[in-house]
């Protein structure tokens, strides 16, 4: 009994100690937190002062997500035999150069997208994968200063298609008019002076006009986070159902040397793209009979930052 006592009391003291180390280690490692994170705020400070001088600012971040299962005698399944499979890769890029006088903005972006459904007993069912999001945008905008903060600017922006149905149609906006720069992150065009020219081959029944362009971007970089926001409208002084808006939101986490999550939702609302889409199946279809539905599209998986 005495012994049984003994080891009890040596196995109290041991957690004892253990636990007074744990405690002093813990006293140890806050004052060395607290430089570390001094240390940081110095760092970014330094970035900033590093991103606000003049010269050319490059980089890019994208998302890859993708999906594939397969079932061999599931019943349970309308299709036991089956196979099924989503894949989808966006990128966004910039190159701009900022000097004192001037600025030349540059950004692309892309975003493709498969999927199939085989249906192994259906000999009629396509197995292969098809397109499911289709996207491609450049855009270049050229400011002349006035001031910090407003510019005298041009823009070119293109969007189109690049797996299906390549500039058919293709839409490029070219303008003028004033840029608002509030911040480094933010970016808001505003173009009275505007032409939105559709290109489309055969009979077609897009048309371009004259209009208003508005698009503001907005981009940031905090930590191990990467922010890409971006809506661009056009608004036809023509007629309102050839007017147009797009809105595009990226988001990056970083996770391990570039390596992180990433999500992309897109939304899109274009009155042209409607009715072309609703004549396939009706071909009285008018701007007045259709009903011109939110686009919409999103993806989630494994990003990567350049």
């Amino acid at each position: 009994m005495k012994k049984l006592s003994i080891l009890f009391l040596l196995v109290c003291i041991s957690f004892s100690a253990n636990a007074q180390t744990a405690e002093e280690l813990k006293k140890e490692q806050a004052p060395k937190k607290a430089k570390i994170a001094k240390l940081q705020g110095e760092v970014n400070a330094l970035q900033a002062k590093i991103d606000a001088l003049p010269g050319w600012k490059k980089g890019a971040f994208g998302t890859i997500g993708g999906n594939l299962s397969g079932f061999n005698n599931w019943y349970s399944k309308n299709e036991p035999n089956s196979s099924a499979g989503n894949i989808g890769i966006t990128v966004n890029g910039f190159a701009n150069l900022i000097e004192e006088d001037f600025f030349w903005r540059n950004s692309g972006a892309i975003n493709v997208g498969w999927v199939k459904i085989d249906d192994k007993d259906d000999p009629t069912d396509s197995g292969n994968f098809e397109t499911a999001t289709d996207v491609f945008t450049l855009s270049s905008l050229y400011g002349k200063r006035l001031n910090k903060k407003w510019a005298l600017s041009a823009l070119g922006e293109y969007r189109t298609t690049l797996l299906d149905n390549f500039n058919n149609p293709g839409f490029l906006d070219i303008g003028v008019g004033f840029t608002w720069t509030p911040t480094s992150r933010l970016v808001v065009v505003m173009h009275p002076g505007n032409y939105n020219v559709i290109f489309s081959s055969g009979e077609s029944i897009y048309s371009s006009s004259p209009g208003a362009k508005i698009v503001a971007d907005y981009n940031a970089k905090h930590k191990n986070i990467s922010v890409k926001s971006n809506v661009s409208i056009f608004q036809s002084y023509k007629d309102g159902d050839l007017s147009n808006w797009t809105w595009t939101n990226s988001l990056g986490y970083t996770l391990w040397k570039g390596i992180g999550v990433g999500f992309e939702l897109g939304l899109r609302n274009n009155k042209q793209e409607a009715l072309n889409n609703a004549l396939i199946t009706d071909t009285n279809a008018t701007f007045g009979s259709i009903d011109n539905k939110l686009q919409s599209y999103w993806l989630f998986g494994m990003s990567y930052a350049f």
